[in-house]
């Protein structure tokens, strides 16, 4: 029996992905597992891969097309198996997008009238006839008030793409800065809701870009970091947290865990045992792995710790799922697949989703101490920095020890400063007796 397969969601705010790459073709009998497409979203580029054995029937999508998460990219089902895209719930006209031909030129040109101004729908309701725009452009179109109808296209076949959208509205808004200045605001307009932040949004910040300074592009994933961390500065009051922790008990169980375990091929790192201490400490403290929902805050049912990882062009946070739950050996083995699916640019979608907390350790680049930036709707973040060995005082003698330092950032809209040292000095109990960590 045919199934759609559709597009899948990689993250809580994931809106929309680009194929970048079909690895199959109608007709080509694929198994359960695997991989049949490339998808990039602003996070990552992840393997789609087959739900169950079958036979491609078709492709409903372009390489390089814009696809809302949920809606379906291909069909899948038994070789010779008529397609019903109907019987299916898949709309026509979406089918028809990916096949769609260069439509005949125009006998006569027709007088030019000015467009009206239209509303544009999730999936693209209201759009002039003729006109293709990527779902991403839609959105950014009606965030920065753009007649989309009105901007030349880039793309395949004259597809609008965002790039299209920002240009017009620069060069726009450069005509209108030229024309007549910004009106006041008036007193009787009624407040509005906060909305994600762009970069380009904050005013009173120009560049002056001389001739031997370097313009570069930058990639989709670091518009979006820099789109999502500017929201969450503007959206969420941080305040941070710091202890100093010993870490000579947890480095000394590091040790021997790694020389029992070397034969089944498992090493621990300190970001596992950190992340299990965090784990555990998140038990004990609910309202920093929690998230602020208006007149509710909303207390995450599992403890789901985000792992910063650095990757081509940004940052990228693969998700220990229960790390409460895990032992040390499966944190460590699970940790170091997605890690590595992610440093390959292959991560699978239940890698990165699901992240109820997060730990950003930049320990490997011989890092004292820093704070991190929270990722919404997140409650908190805890930044790692190097242990090292340093001078320290016990028990009124001087002695070399191993310490790092570590920062909670955390919303005050949900926690206060006293749980917030709280909960780090709970951090700090059990990484200074790690065999807690193994009860």
């Amino acid at each position: 029996m045919a199934e759609v397969i559709n597009m899948p969601k990689l993250g809580f705010d994931m809106k929309e992905g680009q194929l970048i790459n079909w690895l199959v073709g109608p007709g080509d009998a694929v198994e359960k597992g695997a991989i049949i497409a490339e998808i990039e979203s602003d996070k990552a580029t992840i393997e789609v891969e087959a739900f169950q054995e079958g036979t491609i029937l078709q492709l409903l999508v372009d390489v390089d097309d814009w696809v809302p998460v949920g809606a379906p990219i291909a069909v899948i089902g038994s070789e010779g198996e008529e397609v019903d895209l109907a019987a299916l719930g898949v709309d026509g006209a979406q089918a028809d997008e990916a096949t769609q031909e260069e439509p005949e030129p125009a006998q006569a040109a027709e007088p030019v009238k000015e467009p009206e101004k239209v509303s544009h729908g999730e999936n693209g309701a209201g759009l002039p006839d003729g006109v293709r725009a990527s779902p991403l452009a839609r959105r950014v179109a009606d965030e920065l008030g753009v007649d989309i109808s009105r901007v030349s296209g880039s793309g395949p076949k004259g597809r609008i793409v965002r790039s299209d959208v920002e240009s017009f509205a620069e060069a726009a808004g450069e005509e209108t800065h030229r024309d007549a200045a910004p009106a006041a605001p008036s007193p009787e307009a009624p407040a509005q809701s906060i909305r994600p932040v762009s970069p380009q949004q904050i005013q009173g910040v120009t560049i002056n870009i001389g001739p031997d300074d370097n313009e570069i592009e930058t990639s989709r994933l670091r518009r979006r970091i820099a789109e999502r961390m500017t929201t969450s500065k503007a959206v969420a009051p941080h305040f941070y947290v710091t202890t100093e922790i010993d870490m000579g008990p947890a480095l000394a169980l590091r040790k021997d865990l790694n020389a029992r375990l070397e034969e089944q091929g498992v090493k621990i790192s300190v970001n596992d045992i950190i992340v299990k201490a965090v784990a555990l400490a998140l038990r004990d403290y609910p309202n920093l792995n929690a998230a602020y929902n208006g007149d509710t805050v909303v207390r995450y049912g599992h403890i789901n710790v985000g792992i910063a990882v650095a990757v081509e062009n940004g940052l990228l946070n693969v998700v220990a799922k229960d790390a409460d739950l895990a032992t040390l050996g499966e944190l460590a083995r699970k940790n170091k697949e997605m890690i590595t699916r992610a440093r390959d640019g292959k991560v699978h979608p239940q890698d990165i989703d699901g992240e109820t907390f997060a730990v950003s350790n930049l320990g490997a680049y011989d890092v004292d101490h820093f704070i991190a930036i929270i990722n919404q709707p997140n409650a908190g973040i805890l930044a790692v920095g190097s242990a090292k060995q340093v001078p320290v005082v016990v028990d009124g003698e001087i002695t070399i020890g191993w310490r790092m330092k570590a920062t909670v950032s955390a919303d005050h809209r949900v926690t206060d400063g006293a749980e917030a040292a709280e909960f780090v000095r709970r951090v700090k109990e059990l990484l200074e007796d790690p065999m807690s960590l193994l009860i």
